[in-house]
């Protein structure tokens, strides 16, 4: 490309503590190219494209950008918004070559997942069969940690300390309760996959601390099991904690939780998940005959940025520098993977994946990270998380004593298209 170009940001899908850490680094090192002209951000995503919904990121204050890095889920705007493929959805996507045409945006980094990377390649691929000059770069981001070919992701490790440290205090409370309040249930997030309710073995450093049991997508899931599981804990401890995903599957494969009707669909067609704890707190009251709450952290144990990882903080922000480095370089096409390097010390590294790969990929908590009876974790996978969750994340703390986010001031772009249809 020959003279300066300008760069877009976007981010996409569920927030996490750490994806405004990998936008700064992206934003960071492509405001000190020669040749970026300016950084600008999309709104809510993809979304924020098609509608021409830009803003100039350069124009704002350094220690607004630098105080990303401090500040939890995604300052541009994100969306769950699913692009179909290149022949059913051709129109939008010559809509946001357009865009970036009449915006002279010639790189693009994409912060998100799976369906992320996806709309990322398309892109891509348009530009290359319209001749149009354009380099595609994804940044991995998911507290699900189920990307493929990267070894963890950014926003897997603040949610493993955040959840892994909600199960030790609850699990005290159990404790100091158990004559009233016996059993208690944690539910986590996890679609299909279980390495949020796995990090919270992380918690258990004697067999009396809580969890003493943890269910994941990846073992096959049966009430009978289950109600055997805890009775004999109850019998072992008197009280009872259990964790558990919230994507739990039967041995058809099924959503415990789901069926017909109840449960909507989010815009990418998945199942609307939740509601697994109730289900299993009437199963507890009722076959075992003590008396259970449920906890549900919520959409907090992503965002809580005043627990995260000092790790996760430090390798998001290198996926997003290293993103700019590569695309400078002339590498197209790829997403940022993470590679945990051999070795007694933990230390991580940056590789690279081809984007359509990806997309059609989805890494599971492999059979050597949980334990036999399908109820636990095993060390391997204690050993996997631990290293992720090292280190407090500095934030700011205000006159009122609670933490002080950032907020973009948010210069729009002049519109220069027709605008899109709704």
């Amino acid at each position: 490309m020959s003279g300066k170009v300008n760069a877009i940001v976007a981010q996409s899908g569920g927030p996490t503590a750490v994806i405004n850490s990998s936008a700064c680094g992206v934003i960071q090192t492509a405001m000190k190219s020669a040749r970026i002209n300016r950084v600008l951000g999309a709104t809510n995503g993809i979304l924020g494209v098609l509608k021409e919904d830009l803003f100039d990121i350069s124009a704002e204050k350094p220690e607004t950008i630098e105080a990303l890095k401090r500040t939890p889920a995604a300052a541009t705007g994100s969306c769950r918004y699913k692009l179909k493929s290149l022949d059913e959805s051709r129109a939008d996507y010559e809509r946001i070559l357009a865009v970036f045409k009449a915006h002279d945006i010639h790189y693009f980094f994409y912060c998100g997942g799976n369906d992320s990377m996806d709309t990322a390649d398309k892109v891509n691929k348009l530009a290359a069969e319209t001749g149009y000059e354009l380099v595609c770069m994804g940044i991995p981001k998911t507290i699900d940690n189920d990307l493929a070919f990267t070894d963890h992701c950014p926003g897997y490790g603040s949610v493993a300390k955040y959840v892994a440290t909600c199960a030790m205090s609850a699990g005290k409370d159990t404790e100091a309760l158990y004559t009233t309040d016996t059993c208690t249930i944690l539910e986590v997030m996890g679609r299909n996959a279980g390495w949020i309710a796995a990090a919270t073995g992380l918690a258990r450093r004697v067999p009396e601390d809580a969890p003493h049991l943890i269910y994941m997508p990846e073992a096959a899931f049966s009430f009978e099991k289950f109600i055997a599981d805890v009775k004999e804990v109850y019998k072992t401890f008197g009280r009872v904690f259990i964790v558990v995903g919230e994507g739990l599957k039967d041995a058809e494969g099924k959503y415990v939780t789901a069926d017909s009707g109840a449960f909507s669909k989010d815009s990418f067609g998945h199942v609307q998940l939740g509601g697994v704890a109730e289900m299993l707190k009437a199963v507890v009251e009722k076959e075992v005959g003590i008396k259970a709450r449920v906890n549900k952290p919520g959409t907090n144990q992503r965002s809580a940025m005043h627990f995260a990882s000092l790790t996760d903080v430090k390798e998001a922000y290198l996926c997003g520098k290293t993103a700019v480095q590569q695309a400078l370089k002339g590498i197209n096409g790829k997403m940022v993977t993470l590679l945990r390097e051999k070795g007694k010390e933990y230390s991580c590294t940056t590789g690279l994946a081809e984007l359509s790969d990806v997309a059609n990929g989805e890494k599971k908590v492999p059979a050597e990270y949980i334990n036999a009876t399908g109820n636990g974790v095993t060390r391997a996978m204690l050993n996997y998380v631990r290293p992720l969750v090292q280190g407090q994340a500095p934030i700011t703390i205000g006159d009122d004593g609670l933490p002080v986010f950032m907020r973009f001031k948010r210069k729009p772009l002049k519109k220069k298209l027709p605008g899109y249809p709704e």
